[in-house]
């Protein structure tokens, strides 16, 4: 299926996850290795927008399995312990990121053992400078949001190969199996993705996801809500929103059925969120009333968490796209964005 207004080829690049994956196991290897792994006692990940998700992606997935920590960085700043003993990832996709750019030169500056993952630029420039592996990223890719598998499973990969994430392959090939699974579901029409994208239209989406998994793609589904159908959008964790903004729907007083909550569901709740889940769906419906559509949930499929948490994303990324179509919205450009940025630049 194609979108009647897709100026930069969007919807393409989302069917295309599965291929993504598949291509990203090989970029993955024969990029060089760091100076020194053994000396490695901690993983930074330096990134902004879509690239600096491939760092949650990668806390919440690889993370638990791993012997040394994730540390995610999303600012110009960069971890004052960056030592020869932490392994760095920049990721910028465009490599002309200003801020990770600016924390990456800093890092380099410390010690930390770099490795670029990008398209080109600026930081595929500064990498060679360091004689530090780059992994590169298709740069026919339209844009960054469109290539956070592309950026996310070469990382997945590399540590992998230095022997901290052992099994990253198998299980990142079960996901390509369920991205091509949930891609021809949901590129059919009509499909739930479609469904779900229509009634969103006009309204302010409220996403919530339970343990860090749900974070994640909560995160992932606000962001490409607000990039790609130009709407704002809301996430927030479970339980953390429990004690918090849940009362925050008490007071309040709107015209119309403006909000849709949606709860992502996984495999991996705790029992407890799984209770939490029925209480909030229960109490935001009594609260809200006339002012709530009602709540969708949407449940994850795939074997393991990496498949889980991919097939979540890719079907927010649908979400959006259906969403944007249905308000005639072209998803591609970001001219907020751009405008931002060349100020930014003193332009």
């Amino acid at each position: 299926m194609n979108l009647p207004l897709d100026s930069l080829g969007m919807f393409p690049a989302v069917v295309s996850t599965a291929d993504q994956i598949v291509s990203g196991l090989h970029s993955g290897t024969g990029a060089g290795r760091i100076a020194d792994p053994e000396a490695v006692s901690s993983v930074l990940v330096l990134g902004m927008g879509g690239s600096g998700l491939v760092g949650d992606f990668l806390a919440v997935t690889a993370g638990p399995f791993m012997p040394i920590p994730v540390v995610v960085a999303k600012n110009y700043d960069t971890p004052s312990y960056v030592s020869p003993k932490t392994l760095v990832f920049a990721i910028s996709f465009s490599g002309e990121t200003e801020e990770t750019l600016q924390s990456a030169a800093a890092s380099a500056e410390m010690g930390g053992q770099m490795v670029a993952v990008t398209a080109g630029g600026t930081l595929a420039v500064m990498a060679e400078e360091w004689g530090a592996p780059c992994l590169r990223v298709d740069q026919g890719l339209p844009m960054p949001r469109a290539a956070f598998a592309a950026m996310a499973v070469p990382v997945m990969v590399y540590l992998e190969e230095l022997g901290f994430f052992p099994g990253a392959s198998e299980w990142l090939s079960l996901s390509a199996s369920q991205m091509r699974r949930r891609s021809t579901q949901l590129g059919e029409s009509p499909n739930p993705a479609q469904r779900l994208g229509e009634e969103l239209a006009g309204s302010i989406p409220v996403i919530y996801g339970p343990g860090g998994l749900g974070e994640v793609a909560a995160r992932r589904w606000k962001n490409q809500i607000n990039e790609n159908a130009k709407s704002p959008a809301f996430c927030a964790a479970l339980p953390e929103m429990l004690h918090n903004e849940l009362v925050g729907w008490e007071a309040s007083s709107f015209d119309g059925p403006i909000f849709c909550p949606i709860v992502l569901r996984h495999d991996f709740e705790n029992p407890q969120e799984q209770l939490a889940i029925e209480v909030l769906e229960e109490i935001v419906g009594d609260l809200l009333g006339e002012t709530v559509r009602e709540t969708f949930e949407v449940r994850a499929a795939g074997e393991g968490a990496i498949a889980q948490l991919f097939d979540l994303m890719l079907f927010g990324d649908f979400v959006s796209m259906y969403m944007a179509a249905a308000m005639g919205i072209d998803p591609g450009p970001v001219t907020a964005i751009d405008r931002m940025k060349a100020r930014l630049r003193g332009e």
